[in-house]
């Protein structure tokens, strides 16, 4: 009988504890504690209701429960009387605990933990480029779990998901040619330089994504031969003897074959998909979006400057130019093209990357001048809470799925390509905003050791439950370090890579999870994880590489491949062949001064906040508390 005992006393015990709650947070008409929200409590969970006074903008400093609308009225006109009499206290105050936990936890990072991390991220790359080249190559990527190569999916050509990637050129060494250079492998890159300068042709009958191959294929030929070719050396000697330009012969080769995409059509805007012998198939799905028709320019770019050619250049600009005459006229946005939403992830996302990156790169004025007029959209419609990161009452910032036309928000998730955009505004010297957002990534990642491809911040939990190890988070983390030296984003670096090794290493590399909670996992690594994933984890922790000690400076990619800001990219052959009219752009942006000459401005970061946490206690509890950490 005594089982029976404990089970009556544990109801008990709960009921209890469910009455001492329900006066505790003022759920009756008679208590309120003092504080300006409401609370509402469940077995499950405690929700902060925050009131939206009528008339008041709808973009204002809540973003956590407005969409649930009546419900909150309701429970707002019920408290009305009695906050009215009672002392106002501010609701952040419910997250001040015990700050110091995480100023110990986060405040500093031992020279030689940071040793260690950096072999770990090192070993990490090794262990899947290893296993690439022995059980895969030549093959575009390899299956961890089984230990085998993958191509594309020549019985389903419909399978987009891996035949706009795999093209049946060795994707995967192509990808990471750059990021041995970055481990400081000249031995190991001049080999594979080699390899594919004997085993890589794009006389294929491969129908392929024109964004993949660009960003992937395109980009890092030529990172790779700009460094072979730098006179500066940034990496040591690098070039070998009988290197004669193959590289950039094969990226040349491979962008006259994607040139089908940009003919016939009557609004510049390509098409998403060719085939690279034959061109545009008849029979290809040709939606695209905005980030795939327009993130062409920087590799194109380069390209053209390269070679005294400005075909590459004069197609992916046209191309950016026609994207963005269909912005709205109300708010300034750009949606996916075929669709009405606007936000900052899928198929958005590196559009408003290569606006900025395509300016600190050639210096034209119109590329930053479509950025700035766009983040003061973006800013204005899509962001909502409270208006410093790092003051003030409110939800903390974060950038919402709107209507590119009203500026409404159209659903309650956010993907995790989002996450790169703390690392463009570290970039665009927007420090501050970049530091919350990269906290709420981070607390989403804390709270499933992984990123969800969606995450739905109204029911703080996964909408779409896969990670194919994405590098975006890792990306942001890298910058804001580079930007604060806070060895906060150490501890994040630190966080990552474990999850990583604990969650996704399998027995012949990395896996793709295939659901963020139990952990299951599908059989792919993607070329991204080595190019970009590994590559900005061991540069978080290795303060003494080359690119960090260089006097030259240098750009990332989308893709993560590495670009040196060299004046020749800023000097072109040729006269514009269509000029852009300066009007254009007038109306969309509030300061029309000369662009800053240096792009990324650390010192925006105030001195007080260098040697301590980037967000303050208060506000990481908080973001914690939302993403359901507790």
């Amino acid at each position: 009988m005594q089982w029976r005992s404990i089970v009556v006393g544990l109801v008990v015990l709960r009921l209890s504890l469910s009455c001492v709650l329900w006066l505790a947070f003022g759920l009756g008409h008679n208590v309120s504690w003092g504080f300006n929200f409401h609370l509402s409590f469940s077995l499950h969970k405690l929700d902060l209701l925050f009131r939206e006074e009528k008339g008041t903008d709808s973009r204002g400093t809540s973003w956590s429960q407005r969409i649930q609308g009546q419900r909150y009225e309701e429970t707002a006109s019920t408290y009305a009387k009695v906050e009215e009499e009672s002392p106002k206290r501010s609701y952040l105050s419910l997250f001040d605990g015990n700050r110091d936990e995480y100023v110990r936890r986060y405040s500093s990072f031992p020279d030689t933990l940071k040793a260690k991390m950096k072999d770990m991220a090192k070993e990490m790359f090794y262990f899947g480029y290893d296993n690439y080249m022995k059980y895969a190559f030549p093959e575009d990527e390899l299956n961890p779990i089984d230990c085998e190569g993958r191509g594309p999916d020549v019985l389903n050509p419909l399978n987009i998901n891996i035949n706009d990637v795999l093209g049946n050129y060795s994707l995967t060494l192509i990808d990471t040619l750059d990021t041995l250079l970055v481990l400081g492998n000249v031995t190991e890159f001049q080999r594979a330089v080699k390899l594919v300068i004997d085993t890589v042709s794009f006389d294929k009958d491969s129908t392929v994504q024109v964004f993949e191959a660009n960003i992937r294929i395109l980009g890092s030929l030529i990172s790779s031969h700009i460094l072979l070719t730098d006179p500066k050396h940034p990496f040591g000697e690098v070039g070998f003897e009988g290197y004669d330009n193959e590289l950039l012969h094969l990226a040349h080769d491979l962008a006259v074959r994607l040139l089908p995409a940009f003919e016939n059509t009557s609004t510049g805007i390509p098409y998403p998909r060719v085939n690279l012998k034959t061109g545009v198939p008849a029979d290809s799905i040709n939606e695209t979006c905005t980030a795939g028709a327009g993130s062409l320019l920087v590799e194109f770019g380069i390209l053209s400057r390269l070679i005294g050619d400005s075909t590459f250049e004069w197609v992916a600009r046209r191309a950016v130019r026609a994207l963005w005459s269909l912005r709205s006229n109300e708010t300034g946005l750009l949606g996916q093209w075929v669709g009405k939403q606007s936000g900052l992830g899928a198929g958005m996302d590196s559009f408003y990357e290569y606006l900025l990156k395509s300016y600190i790169l050639f210096g034209e004025k119109e590329d930053y001048k479509m950025f700035q007029a766009a983040y003061e959209s973006i800013q204005n419609h899509m962001r909502r809470g409270r208006e410093s990161c790092n003051e003030g009452e409110g939800d903390p910032p974060l950038y919402v799925n709107v209507n590119m036309f009203s500026g409404e928000i159209m659903n309650t998730w956010i993907d995790s390509l989002q996450a790169f955009f703390p690392g463009l505004q570290v970039l665009n010297g927007d420090v501050d905003n970049a530091i919350c957002l990269h906290a709420f990534y981070y607390a989403i990642w804390k709270r499933f050791g992984a990123l969800p491809e969606r995450y739905n911040w109204q029911l703080q939990a996964p909408d779409v439950l896969f990670y194919p190890l994405r590098p975006e988070l890792v990306e942001s983390t890298y910058l804001l370090y580079q930007a604060t030296k806070n060895p906060f984003y150490l501890h994040v670096g630190k966080d990552i890579l474990q999850s990583l090794e604990k969650n996704a290493k399998v027995r012949c590399g990395y896996a793709t999870l295939h659901h963020v909670v139990d952990k299951s996992k599908e059989d792919r690594m993607e070329s991204f994880f080595l190019s970009e994933t590994c590559k900005y984890l061991y540069l978080l922790f290795d303060e003494d590489n080359p690119l960090h000690k260089s006097d030259n400076r240098y750009i990332f990619t989308t893709e993560g491949h590495v670009v040196p800001i060299d004046k020749r990219f800023r000097e072109k052959q040729w006269n514009d062949m269509f000029p852009w009219e300066e009007g254009v752009l007038a109306e969309r942006v509030s300061n029309n001064g000369p662009p800053p000459a240096n792009i990324s401005n650390c010192n925006r970061v105030p001195e007080e906040r260098r040697y301590t946490l980037p967000l303050k206690s208060v506000y990481m509890r908080q973001i914690d508390h939302m993403v359901g950490l507790f």
